[in-house]
């Protein structure tokens, strides 16, 4: 099978669809900031609701997915940037752009867990890269290859909340270098002996991935530029997250934007997250782990 074979026939379905129409309520006219562009499943919907493709901007750091939006979006008059969310927040807040729909999808797109060559894959035999941006410098095979020990227990908690993270970070300096995924995977799962459901390398692929991206501090530094800079008065934000860390960050921020302060600039849309249903789950598995938070700008 062709990679591009089997990248079709999973292409990214996305998740939480209906959901984020529900919250988003997009209205004809509307402007629409798209901060994880992705393959465009949600921003296909959207901007069949809104009508105004010119007045959407899509952002995406993987050049993959950048290439599929540009073909998608073609003479539409749709904005394609290739950024981190962060950086694109920045610049477009420095212009004191304003957008009434914000969507921020944190999850990593089916595509690229799929294509064994990005190293995101345990089961697929790949590179240790694990790069959504492919012009950084820092991979996953850097990290393993030359962390010091401590380091690698560290990152593998923190980022991966793995409880052997010790053990795992020991047999990882006692058997490198290594260059490929199932190689590391396979070391791993000797911390965790006998069955499991789960693969028991996923949490430290996890840890390495988030690492690798800088991805929760570009959320922290992220989310103040979105709900204060760059949602407008009236307009309606979007966040799905796929882990708990992520989820405890987004939480925190919308909750510290809301609440019964005279200065609140938000409220809150969803009291708890909102996760898919049982006919998402059998049809798209990435909607078991997904977390939907919204809030409403006041206005």
């Amino acid at each position: 099978m062709h990679q591009n074979d089997h990248l079709n026939h999973n292409h990214h379905i996305p998740v939480l669809l209906e959901h984020v129409l529900a919250y988003l309520d997009p209205k004809a006219g509307e402007t629409y900031l798209d901060l994880t562009g992705g393959y465009g499943g949600h921003a296909s919907a959207i901007l069949d609701k809104t009508g105004n493709p010119s007045g959407a901007i899509l952002v995406d750091r993987d050049s993959n997915a950048i290439a599929e939006l540009t073909a998608k979006f073609a003479g539409q008059g749709t904005r394609i940037k290739q950024a981190d969310f962060y950086t694109a927040s920045r610049e477009l807040a420095e212009q004191g752009s304003k957008f009434d729909l914000i969507l921020a999808d944190l999850g990593v797109s089916s595509p690229h867990l799929n294509q064994a060559s990005r190293g995101f894959s345990i089961i697929q035999d790949g590179p240790l890269d694990m790069r959504m941006d492919q012009t950084q410098t820092l991979t996953a095979e850097i990290m393993v290859n030359t962390y010091a020990e401590d380091e690698l227990a560290a990152l593998i908690k923190r980022y991966g909340e793995e409880p052997k993270s010790r053990q795992i970070a020991s047999l990882i300096v006692q058997n490198r270098p290594f260059h490929t995924t199932t190689q590391l995977a396979q070391v791993v799962k000797k911390a965790w002996p006998g069955h499991s459901k789960v693969h028991p390398a996923t949490r430290t692929f996890q840890a390495l991935r988030i690492a690798v991206n800088d991805e929760l501090e570009l959320l922290r530094k992220s989310l103040p530029i979105w709900i204060e800079n760059l949602l407008a008065p009236g307009g309606r934000i979007a966040i799905i997250s796929f882990h708990s860390l992520e989820d405890r960050i987004v939480k925190e921020a919308l909750k510290q934007a809301s609440g019964d302060r005279y200065d609140a600039t938000l409220q809150l849309l969803t009291k708890k997250p909102v996760v898919g249903d049982e006919n998402e789950i059998v049809f798209n598995p990435r909607a078991r782990s997904a977390k939907l938070r919204a809030a409403l700008k006041q206005k």
